[in-house]
């Protein structure tokens, strides 16, 4: 090969390189438009407050129960599927590593071998050894930004993963508020029908004694033992219940149910909210809400797809080259020679490839990776409407439920005024004992009424934290996977730093 010629060669392969950094095909990715209210329907009711910088983060807290803080932390620490959503982190993060060596030359490979070749030559040259050893590159110059593209795709799924795992904090820390809750709400009916039954009990001793005294018919003495086995009876299947919410919850906790009594106690009464509810502007929910940002980057993923797609209609740029020694022991050759200067050979070059008779696939791949991403748009915009009615919901039934149950404790009072006032008759001679029955069913009606309504206004407030995107900052500058589990996947592979990096703040 002439100096001239080597000269053309390596100005051309210099033109590649510049040239390749220089056009990048396929749309940018902007954020998609999507409709959000400039202010919520409920939030001039003074049951709202505008948050402050830190307030809503740990929104659990804010129910002073040291119960519910320690099942909180603890979920973080040994739920699975938060485990499994960190373990994605680092698929992703060992993908997106992978993409950017595409950068780089993609054919960087050592080769020898050493082969016995027959021949139809002389006898003594028939048969004879050749062996070679040598060094092969191959460098697809990023000409239209098809490897640029691909590292944009892969840093935004990176940043879905890290959204999808928020996600999954946030739904966790709601699940595992709601599921004590329940449980609170499931253990003071348990309590009310329990102290129901007692009066229950003491009012049929009553009857008894003027049955027995010929005052009454054995009809009082039914009804009263009718309905304290009606209140009886509602027990077991509360009792059932409680057990599958204790259940549900080891679950959330990463534990078998029957480790779950150490960190659950008796408790006392359903957790109430001790101050204002602290609610956004709607336009933070699209910088809160970790499922927002996560149908965003999933969008902003397959935009890039759309230029890598398109870099398949043009030709593509490659700079290829291999060194290498060979040698043979035929006739006064020998193998050892083959690191000898004359035993060594080159070549290097440009070269291209271009589909060009494609019959429309390529530009039918480009159509398809386009309606994917208007796909995603859709489904980014969707979510947006969805946050944005959770919220609504949410917001209004805590405000009706506050409401219902401040006519149900008046209720409560009456129907227990109405009780006594019966009963105190009914011992006189005044009334029949149906009246005695009717209040005291409409009391114990009214009373498990409201202990369910009291845990339907906590988990509406659960609901709303959940519905703005609270809880998921928790996790910021900590690791996504526990120490235990890092050792074992390094002892299995070499991770290097990929497990040891913490997680990023305010994404």
């Amino acid at each position: 090969m002439t100096p001239q010629r080597l000269t053309y060669q390596f100005l051309l392969a210099v033109l590649l390189l510049w040239l390749g950094g220089c056009t990048m095909l396929g749309p940018d990715f902007q954020t998609p438009e999507a409709q959000v209210p400039k202010t919520w329907s409920e939030q001039d009711n003074g049951l709202f407050q505008k948050p402050s910088k830190d307030e809503s983060i740990a929104w659990w807290t804010q129910f002073n129960d040291p119960v519910l803080d320690n099942l909180v932390q603890t979920a973080y620490a040994q739920n699975l599927s938060l485990r499994s959503a960190g373990l994605r982190i680092m698929e992703a993060r060992a993908q997106l590593g992978f993409v950017k060596g595409q950068l780089y030359p993609q054919v960087q490979e050592m080769n020898g071998d050493l082969m016995t070749i027959g021949s139809t030559g002389p006898s003594d040259d028939r048969y004879y050894n050749a062996a070679s050893v040598g060094f092969d590159a191959g460098w697809e110059m990023d000409f239209w930004g098809k490897f640029r593209r691909g590292i944009e795709s892969a840093d935004a799924t990176y940043l879905a993963t890290i959204a999808d795992y928020d996600d999954v904090l946030v739904s966790l820390t709601a699940e595992v508020a709601r599921t004590y809750v329940n449980i609170c709400t499931l253990e003071e009916r348990i309590r009310l029908a329990e102290k129901n039954a007692k009066i229950q009990q003491d009012g049929l001793q009553l009857v008894m004694y003027q049955f027995d005294a010929g005052t009454v018919t054995e009809l009082d003495v039914m009804q009263a033992k009718t309905l304290l086995t009606s209140t009886q009876s509602t027990i077991p299947h509360i009792q059932a219940t409680l057990f599958i919410h204790r259940h549900a919850l080891a679950v959330l906790l990463g534990m078998l149910p029957g480790d779950l009594d150490n960190l659950l106690k008796k408790t006392e009464k359903i957790p109430t909210i001790q101050s204002d509810i602290a609610v956004n502007i709607p336009a933070e929910l699209l910088r809160r809400r970790p499922d927002i940002r996560r149908a965003e980057m999933q969008a902003a993923a397959q935009s890039a797809q759309i230029g890598i797609a398109r870099t398949e209609l043009f030709p593509s740029f490659t700079l290829f080259g291999s060194l290498g020694w060979s040698s043979t022991d035929r006739g006064d050759n020998d193998l050892g020679d083959i690191f000898n200067s004359n035993s060594f050979s080159y070549n290097f070059g440009p070269a291209f490839k271009w589909n060009l008779f494609n019959y429309g696939r390529l530009k039918n791949q480009v159509r398809i990776q386009d309606a994917r991403l208007e796909q995603l748009i859709t489904a980014y915009q969707n979510t947006v409407l969805g946050a944005a009615r959770e919220v609504e919901d949410n917001m209004t039934g805590f405000i009706y439920a506050r409401q219902e149950a401040e006519y149900l404790l008046q209720a409560i009072v009456s129907s227990k005024r109405s009780m006594e006032l019966a009963t105190l008759q009914y011992e006189e001679g005044f009334v029949g004992y149906q009246r005695v029955l009717d209040s005291t069913r409409a009391m114990t009606q009214k009373q498990d009424q409201h202990a369910q309504l009291q845990g339907t206004i906590v988990t509406n407030v659960i609901g709303l934290y959940k519905a703005l995107g609270g809880g998921w900052q928790i996790r910021q500058g900590k690791e996504y996977l526990p120490r235990e589990m890092k050792e074992k996947m390094k002892q299995r592979t070499d991770w290097g730093n990929l497990l040891n990096e913490a997680s990023p703040e305010g994404k």
